[in-house]
């Protein structure tokens, strides 16, 4: 394994996660693509680093009074009860499907991003 790809890969995704924008897309496709890590295994990595730097950045937005703990507590337990029926739905599906989900997903996200972008400019 490249450390030194592993190193940015990890600090990258840890920012970007920070920073609420989904900082797991990179190290998944990190693990897919410079590890041939299979999709539920790269999943489950993902989650686990993420709760350190969840944390951190949990304490962080809370000293700057950036979370609003009401809609928090109600997105939180309806993300797990997304959590809950997601881990169970990957544990049947094919790593190599779930894979694909995953690009899909994520090309679906770039293309509304950028017709976002696009509106926003007409306006």
């Amino acid at each position: 394994m490249n450390w030194f790809i592993a190193a940015i890969a990890g600090t990258l995704s840890a920012i970007i996660g920070s920073m609420g924008l989904g900082g797991g897309g990179v190290l998944i496709i990190y693990f897919n693509l410079f590890t041939q890590t299979p999709q539920t295994l790269a999943q489950g990595i993902n989650l686990l680093f993420f709760i350190p730097s969840a944390i951190v950045a949990i304490i962080i937005y809370i000293k700057k009074k950036l979370i609003n703990f009401k809609l928090a507590i109600k997105f939180s337990l309806l993300g797990l009860a997304g959590a809950v029926l997601g881990s169970y739905l990957a544990c049947f599906i094919d790593s190599k499907i779930l894979s694909k989900l995953f690009a899909i997903f994520l090309l679906f996200m770039g293309i509304m991003q950028f017709r976002k972008k696009i509106n926003n400019k007409r306006r």
